[in-house]
């Protein structure tokens, strides 16, 4: 196995967990969860077309448009603006935890769409990831350690993210083998960002915003995204999965870091029982394959 599929896969949960910080900095500079969520979308789709025009993967069937489309409104309009909006709400930290709801959202879309069965092991970490978000709105402390009221647009925005980030997977898996990934963002950013458009308040932004924003669409879509399958081509499918997990420890280390955020008990036992549903699905997927 290479050794350097590990690198690009720690690279790539580095990029994601970044997320929360560059957002974080952008909502100080008076930008909406959702403009940072359309210019994110944007600034990514430019360094895509140049990926794609230069790999020369630029078209697709026309067959396969609605698809495509479709995958740009639920993976980029509403993931994008879900995730941005549980940032805002309820913080960097219990977000990227609520994030990692998507294992569950997969074993049940999976059994839904694609026909895969509904083993006891799925159905346990499915129990597990709903317990452990239940565990984690019973009172999460942020901001110095003072307890804050639950945010309830805030938790279902953040549990949005995980749903449309599952379906990453299904549409992968159903619809989109066939086309490289800049080829499929080509395509569903801008279809995403179109849709966002008329919810978003543009407001004057300085030459930082511009920078930040330039910043999450570079390192965090298009980065994080190229690293991600970089890595993916060198690993199995499952070492692939248990290294993307490092994400929500770096937003949760940054969120701790820089912005002091922090949970109570029961927010750290639900993130650790989210986490461990997602290493028992990951190596009960091993050993089946094996």
């Amino acid at each position: 196995m290479d050794p350097r599929g590990y690198i690009y896969m720690l690279a790539a949960a580095f990029m994601w967990g970044l997320i929360g910080v560059f957002t974080k900095f952008l909502l100080e500079e008076g930008i909406s969860a959702l403009e940072i969520a359309y210019w994110r979308a944007v600034f990514a789709w430019l360094l895509f077309v140049a990926h794609a025009r230069v790999k020369r993967r630029v078209w697709v069937h026309l067959a396969d448009l609605p698809v495509l489309l479709s995958f740009g409104f639920v993976c980029v309009t509403l993931f994008y603006a879900s995730y941005q909006l549980a940032i805002r709400d309820v913080g960097v930290a219990l977000a990227a935890v609520l994030l990692y709801t998507a294992p569950a959202w997969v074993a049940f879309l999976s059994w839904l769409t694609l026909g895969e069965r509904m083993t006891t092991i799925k159905t346990t970490t499915v129990a597990m990831t709903i317990t452990g978000v239940a565990a984690i709105s019973l009172g999460p402390k942020l901001m110095g350690g003072a307890a804050i009221e639950l945010n309830v647009f805030g938790l279902l925005a953040g549990l949005t993210a995980g749903l449309t980030y599952a379906l990453y997977y299904i549409f992968g898996k159903k619809w989109l083998y066939r086309y490289s990934t800049p080829t499929i963002f080509v395509y569903a950013l801008p279809f995403g960002a179109l849709v966002l458009m008329p919810f978003v308040d543009f407001v004057p932004k300085s030459f930082t915003a511009w920078m930040l924003l330039a910043g999450i669409g570079a390192v965090c879509s298009y980065g994080a995204f190229t690293a991600y399958y970089a890595g993916l081509r060198r690993l199995e499918a499952t070492s692939a999965a248990i290294t993307a997990t490092f994400e929500p420890v770096v937003a949760g280390i940054l969120a701790y870091a820089l912005f002091d955020e922090k949970f109570g008990p029961w927010g750290y036992a639900g993130s650790a029982l989210i986490l461990l549903a997602v290493f028992m699905a990951v190596l009960f997927s091993s050993k089946k394959a094996k």
